[in-house]
């Protein structure tokens, strides 16, 4: 897929303020501090698009971008350890478990994983949650820049591992360095798959 044009569209503070979901959409999402503003700006070919920041829970709405204005890319607040208060945590959990379950466009969740990390629990919970809920998710595994290639691959597998405890198929999997912009062009051909198949059925 080439990337045409990114435009930033809207932030919304619930769902039912979002765009009209009239096109494919595909979410990002993980724990605060997992490089997801980063990722997005590779993927758009726009380092300019999603702001990156130091402190950790700066997303705090649901955020749309519109990708060659053919499919919407969705920035959500990370999940974990922003330093906000436990009401705030609250509120933001059930803002994006409604968008989760009731977004009628919503394609799939790409949920990231910092690849520096053995398997996190919070991690493990959230993508329960999406099973739970039926929801499509892959996996992206971050910062694969930050760490030795053996560290990375030993970090994957024994997430994989460990979700093979409990997940009968495992979701598609990336793993991705902003530095070197590997797994781009994967995620990239994986979506425009997905966007034929959700033009074909509607």
């Amino acid at each position: 897929m080439v990337i045409k044009s990114a435009e930033y569209l809207i932030s919304s503070p619930d769902w039912e303020k979002c765009p009209v979901p009239n096109l494919p959409e595909y979410a990002f999402i993980g724990r605060s501090n997992v490089g997801k503003s980063s990722l997005i700006n590779i993927l758009a070919n726009n380092e300019k698009l999603a702001k990156t920041s130091g402190t950790p829970g700066k997303t705090q709405l649901i955020n749309h971008f519109v990708i060659n204005k053919a499919w919407y890319l969705v920035d959500l607040p990370g999940y974990g350890f922003a330093k906000r208060s436990m009401s705030q945590r609250r509120q933001w959990q059930q803002m994006i478990e409604n968008y989760l379950r009731k977004r009628p466009n919503l394609v799939s969740v790409f949920v990231l994983i910092d690849s520096r990390h053995s398997p996190q629990q919070i991690d493990i919970d959230f993508i329960t949650d999406l099973g739970t809920w039926n929801i499509p998710f892959s996996l992206v595994f971050t910062k694969a820049d930050k760490s030795t290639q053996a560290e990375v691959s030993k970090n994957v597998k024994a997430f994989l591992n460990k979700m093979r405890e409990t997940w009968q198929f495992l979701p598609p999997n990336f793993v991705t360095s902003t530095v070197k912009k590997s797994g781009r062009d994967a995620i990239l051909n994986y979506i425009d798959e997905l966007n034929a198949q959700f033009r074909a059925i509607a």
